[in-house]
């Protein structure tokens, strides 16, 4: 049996037994063995091993609040050879915690492995013997893209001065990206949670900044933040903010173990409930106590130690800053906004789309992905994954995805009847 690969948002589970209890993983530093204490930030800074990335200045934006933001930089990686008439170009849009490192092993400058291992690469269902894959760190990321550890004009990190950013505003800056590339349209546009509102956002902006859609994939998303969606992310900015070490987002010269890291760890934690059903959190741990603890002393249940376990594994790889950026930029995530409603704008979309729901997602749940079905004139009739992982399905089963996106490319390919 083989064990899913850590992703942008779930953790490693061992996917021929997602019921079974089994052992929680390590503890963090403060119930269990010593580990290293947690960086201030683990954001990519200027002189960090570079690894598979590349890097483009894209230039100035005027930001949808308004805010002018200079000298944006690009990080993004490749897979595959770009076709000589450009026809073979698909983007790769990741979730809320993931970066450009879609695929390959963790090593000098990548600190875990791809996070769509099984979805990207040769032979994959996204072939790069086919395809040639661009997959960008978003605008407000940590790993390479301008972002609030970045460099602002007076030479110290943006910190919490770093503006807000919206889902429009991260696909302009991918649009010139594009254009740095010489790519005058994707075959395939495809992303999950966060990276599916960019999707929608880059079917309609785009075509109209030149760059054809012909193809869409939109997996676990939505067309436009709902109520619920905004209620679970307010506590979690709140544990970020309430953090003293989070000092108003200038932490980045302090010292290891003296960062936002237990906010962002409980901001995790919150936010991981909603990756994961009720379903596989009480088929799994239930009532269990963690292995030598007592709950009814000073001890911890197993699905605390889990929740403990995850929230110590992203302080150790992400930004706190960016936690909140991004999370912010998924909030005014409205595909209607200023198009005349949400139907409005989905209807205004012209690639072939496929659209891709996970049957116990709470985050996301399968109605919001069928109003893009339903709306989006090219789309296919909706598709759902059968998981008991909730939101995070679209990471671990691959056995059901794979084949989706697989014969959604494959009817790509096929040459239209005359």
């Amino acid at each position: 049996m083989t064990s899913v690969p850590t992703t942008a948002t779930g953790p490693p589970v061992t996917a021929s037994s997602p019921a079974a209890p089994g052992p929680v993983p390590a503890r963090p530093a403060s119930r269990g063995r010593v580990r290293p204490p947690v960086p201030a930030s683990g954001a990519w800074r200027e002189g960090d091993p570079v690894g598979n990335r590349r890097f483009a200045d894209v230039g100035t934006f005027e930001l949808d609040s308004g805010a002018l933001l200079p000298d944006v930089r690009v990080a993004y990686e490749t897979f595959g050879e770009l076709a000589p008439d450009g026809s073979n170009a698909v983007l790769v849009l990741h979730a809320l915690t993931g970066d450009s490192h879609v695929t390959g092993p963790a090593g000098p400058g990548h600190l875990t492995p791809g996070w769509w291992e099984p979805m990207v690469g040769p032979g994959a269902p996204i072939d790069t013997d086919r395809y040639f894959v661009v997959v960008p760190n978003v605008l407000g990321g940590c790993q390479g893209t301008t972002g609030p550890a970045s460099p602002a004009p007076d030479g110290r990190p943006w910190g919490g001065r770093f503006p807000r950013v919206t889902p429009r505003d991260q696909v302009a800056v991918e649009v010139e990206l594009a254009r740095q590339l010489g790519i005058t349209g994707w075959e395939l546009v495809v992303g999950a949670s966060m990276g599916g509102h960019r999707v929608l956002e880059w079917a309609l902006l785009g075509p109209e900044a030149g760059i054809e859609v012909r193809n869409l994939a939109a997996i676990a998303t939505t067309a436009q933040t709902s109520g619920d969606q905004i209620a679970w992310a307010h506590p979690q900015l709140g544990a970020i903010r309430a953090d003293p070490r989070w000092r108003g987002g200038d932490y980045y010269d302090a010292a290891d173990g003296d960062g936002p890291h237990a906010g962002l760890a409980l901001a995790r934690q919150i936010a991981h409930t909603t990756y994961r059903s009720a379903r596989e959190l009480d088929a799994r741990f239930g009532r269990l106590p963690q292995g030598g603890e007592d709950p009814l002393t000073d001890g911890r249940y197993a699905v605390q130690s889990y929740l403990d376990h995850h929230g110590d594994k992203l302080a150790r790889r992400f930004d706190a800053n960016s936690y909140l950026v991004l999370t912010e930029s998924m909030l005014t995530h409205d595909l209607g906004r200023d198009r005349g409603g949400v139907e409005a704008a989905l209807s205004q979309v012209t690639a072939r789309a496929l659209v891709v729901a996970v049957d116990s997602d709470r985050l996301f749940p399968p109605e919001q992905s069928g109003r893009i079905a339903t709306w989006i004139p090219g789309a296919e009739p909706l598709r759902v994954v059968t998981s008991d992982f909730g939101h995070d399905g679209f990471l671990i089963e691959f056995d059901q995805l794979g084949p989706i996106v697989r014969e959604f490319l494959g009817e790509v390919a096929r040459p239209s009847p005359r």
